[in-house]
């Protein structure tokens, strides 16, 4: 059989996706991924040439150099070279560097884009080539050359201010200075009282009982006026005073752009804005769904007609609404389509995984985007009593056509979401204006007054693209960014109790009750951290416009300007970096130092000052001043601030290590280390579960601790050589394998390791050293490290030193003054734990 003649090279981003357009293509095209960007912006000073416009220095990364010169030597043996990089601006990137550094040819390349991988949508793209847009490629290159000066120009300032290590950046710090508004205007809220007036009621219409709750529409904010109202109602009857019952429709909201996509996700699958991209990628590679990084709400003719089609088959004409929709942004991409199913009859992938998940959610909402809208009938009931104004009212729906129901229901937002739909799946009765009611129950519940719920990562992507900050590749990196620089955490956390008042009117008598609910618990929120506050605050005081959000915007535009060809891209940057410089050089020079050092008080047991302050390895509380030498240091606990924790609480940080108790006449004791809370018994280790406190963990539960990781540890060990102390069979996550001298072996498969003997274990040792030589000599290294060490410490607690130390009497006169005296020279024995210098006697 004969070779087949390859004549043309496809180039894309990556191995699935080269995998999937291979098979629509026929013998003389080969398909291959260059795996993202082959080289980027050199890593040293001469990244980017300031002086000569702006001009970047790019470098082939060293574990791309294989794959540059495979692709290379394939470029030249093939007639034609098709680029085929997402159609954005990071893909014609892309594109350009393979271009330049594959040394191509205008009449030997051609680039290619498509916003979905189907056969037809790769084949009319062959069909259909252009040229690599420049202006494109200068827009990301702008936006990573202006990156990289923003980034690589502040972090030496925060390194020099703050501390080392620390980093800035344009959309990063803007993405930490929302979440850290938000936070200090959750702090800064105070919360009023008011109570909130429900009433229950029944009716029995035609022999049939109905029960149903109203509330008040304005809320009372005080005590006495409930009273008043529960006082007067107990005279009075209650009636339906107004009946309103009106049709109404609902709409389907329009199919997934990225952000409105992340959204969703994190609230009906509970994805992570990360976790949502790499799963959308994984569907847009296989070709189930179209580009994921989008701003548009725009659908295709074709995917119209084809939605449309499915929709008539499957739940018949009269659900069908073809509609498209208008993006409201001004720098959306019209040209480029919503997030879509590639396939309009395939409504599952038919496996229980996180991509079938993901992909049912896109294809109900853009099925649902061109189905009918719902007919709804809305009851509104008004209940009054006749002793005085006030008015109760209780909505119910009634559903006249489900229309696009039928297939998706939108999820609510979920800042601040009140619960309390007393008539939920409940049937309002069919009453008339003048009936009247029975009243059950009628509760006034003391509430208070909420500030804006902390931001999710879903949340903060919506306020990102409302300021027209950052686009839609650029979310899902950010908000990661800010995590993995410690600015911002997500995390749950527990709330507190707080008690609230209930007044009730039942059977003609009114009563009080106190009631305890929890407030503050919080579930996958976004909170910033101490450094996070400290890096934000410097930045504003001193690169205010770098994080003013307008600015931030203006900055997006004018890319998107760069993209079209109204902007040279070189002059944007000028104009930018001109003034940016020079506030850094006079930052640099001219701030002061910070280390958010806060003076809490006094503390009661030693009288000395307590403070709190960023240290090297996090906050920390500190007892004494700088100069006291008997200063102590602890570090905060989780959930603890540098600018909100009270002098109470800097000083419960001291109280570890704390002994707990005693069990089998060894002391118990609680501590934080390394790998989190613990507590120590006879020299063993025992972690704490995430509900357990270090500082207030009772004997109890420690011994219950103890007792578990005993039976754990015994557990694990399946075979113990009396023989040989070093050498055990242990259980493990992925079955058996062997401990010896502090080294895991892996155990062959099929062994029944009842019937190894202590010289099968050694043997299974000895063959994997040999197999593995690197492994043999660390392991060597590091047993020839510890036996010098065991040396080192033998001589050292051996060795007796002499050394001088020089001392001073103290001597009082009669009137408690200190007399001056000669210091004396004294020679004394000692094994010293650390290295002491002497010091030459020097006589007052």
């Amino acid at each position: 059989m004969p070779n087949k003649v390859i004549k043309n090279l496809v180039i894309v981003e990556s191995p699935a996706k080269a995998k999937t357009i291979e098979k629509f293509l026929d013998e003389s095209f080969i398909v291959k991924s260059c795996y993202g960007h082959i080289r980027d912006l050199s890593k040293g000073d001469d990244a980017i040439d300031i002086k000569n416009g702006f001009i970047p220095n790019y470098e082939i990364s060293e574990d791309k150099r294989p794959l540059v010169n495979e692709l290379r030597k394939l470029s030249k043996d093939v007639e034609m070279v098709w680029l085929a990089s997402d159609e954005d601006r990071e893909g014609e990137a892309i594109s350009w560097h393979l271009y330049e550094t594959l040394g191509l040819s205008e009449k030997n390349t051609k680039r290619i884009v498509f916003h979905e991988i189907t056969k037809t949508a790769i084949l009319n793209a062959i069909a259909n080539p252009r040229t690599i847009d420049y202006n494109l490629v200068n827009a990301q290159q702008a936006r990573r050359v202006l990156d990289r000066l923003v980034g690589f120009e502040l972090s030496p300032v925060l390194w020099k201010k703050i501390k080392p290590n620390l980093s800035a950046g344009r959309v990063q710090s803007v993405a930490t200075r929302i979440v850290i508004e938000r936070e200090r205007e959750i702090n800064n809220f105070g919360a009023n009282p008011f109570y909130q007036l429900k009433g229950e009621f029944n009716t029995n219409i035609n022999n049939k009982e109905y029960n149903f709750v109203a509330k008040n529409q304005h809320n009372y904010d005080n005590e006495i006026k409930v009273l008043e109202y529960l006082n007067e109602s107990k005279n009075g009857d209650f009636f339906v005073s107004d009946l309103e019952v009106k049709p109404t429709k609902k709409s389907p909201s329009a199919p997934f752009t990225t952000s409105t996509l992340q959204q969703e996700a994190s609230r009906k699958l509970g994805f992570s804005i990360t976790q949502t991209m790499i799963v959308a990628q994984k569907l847009y590679e296989s070709g189930h769904i179209t580009y994921m990084r989008t701003d548009s709400v725009n659908l295709s003719s074709l995917a119209i007609e084809s939605a449309k089609n499915s929709i008539i088959s499957n739940y018949g004409t009269k659900y069908s609404n073809p509609r498209n929709y208008v993006t409201k942004l001004d720098s959306a991409q019209e040209a480029h389509e919503a997030i879509r199913p590639t396939d309009f009859n395939k409504k599952s992938l038919f496996a229980d995984s996180q991509e079938n998940r993901l992909y049912e959610l896109i294809w109900k909402k853009a099925i649902s985007s061109q189905m009918s809208n719902a007919d709804i009938e809305r009851t509104i009931i008004t209940v009054q009593n006749t002793k005085n104004s006030d008015k109760l009212l209780t909505i119910g729906e009634v559903i006249k056509f489900d229309g696009f129901l039928v297939v998706y229901l939108e999820s609510k937002d979920d800042d601040n979401i009140e619960d309390d739909d007393d008539n939920e799946g409940k049937i309002l009765p069919p009453v008339k204006v003048g009936d009247k009611l029975n009243l059950i129950e009628l509760t006034a519940t003391q509430k208070y007054t909420k500030p804006a719920a902390r931001y999710t990562e879903a949340s903060l992507v919506r306020r990102l693209e409302q300021l027209g900050i950052g686009r839609p590749s650029t979310y899902a990196p950010t908000i990661s960014t800010i995590q993995k620089r410690g600015y911002v955490v997500k995390e749950d956390r527990e709330g507190k109790n707080r008690n609230y008042k209930k007044i009730i009117l039942k059977n003609g008598l009114i009563e009080e009750l106190m009631e305890t609910e929890v407030i503050g618990r919080e579930k996958s929120k976004l909170f910033p951290t101490d450094i996070g506050l400290l890096v934000n605050d410097f930045l504003v005081d001193n690169f205010n416009d770098i994080l003013d959000y307008s600015f931030t915007a203006n900055v997006e535009n004018q890319f998107d300007e760069i993209a079209k060809g109204n902007i040279v891209w070189n002059q944007m940057l000028k104009d930018f970096y001109t003034p940016f410089h020079q506030n850094v050089e006079i930052t640099s020079q001219n701030a002061e130092r910070v280390a958010g050092n806060r003076i809490l008080g006094i503390d009661p047991k030693t009288g000395k000052q307590v403070s709190v302050r960023l240290g090297k390895y996090g906050p920390l509380a500190q007892i004494g001043d700088s100069e006291d030498e008997d200063k102590k240091f602890a570090s905060l606990r989780a959930g603890m601030s540098i600018e909100r924790i009270t002098l109470e609480e800097a000083l419960s940080v001291f109280g570890l290590p704390r002994i707990v108790g005693e069990y089998e006449g060894k002391e118990i004791k609680a501590n934080i280390g390394r790998f989190g809370p613990y507590v120590v018994h006879n020299s063993s280790f025992y972690s704490l579960e995430k509900t357990d406190d270090p500082y207030a963990i009772e004997l109890d539960r420690s011994i219950e601790l103890i007792i578990l990781g005993r039976k754990k540890a015994a557990e694990k060990k399946l075979r113990i050589f009396d023989n040989n102390p070093d050498l055990q069979i242990l259980k493990g996550r992925w079955g058996p394998y062997l401990f010896y001298k502090k080294e895991n072996y892996k155990i062959p498969k099929n062994t029944n390791i009842e019937d190894l003997s202590e010289e099968d274990c050694l043997k299974i040792v000895e063959d994997f050293l040999k197999a593995n030589p690197g492994k043999a000599k660390i392991i060597e290294a590091k047993a020839s490290k510890d036996e010098k060490e065991k040396e080192k410490l033998a001589k050292k607690a051996n060795k007796t030193n002499k050394v001088n130390k020089v001392i001073r009497e103290k001597i009082t006169d009669s009137r408690g003054k200190t007399i001056k005296v000669p210091k004396k020279k004294v020679v004394e024995d000692t094994k010293p734990k650390f290295r002491i210098i002497k010091k030459k006697d020097k006589s007052d």
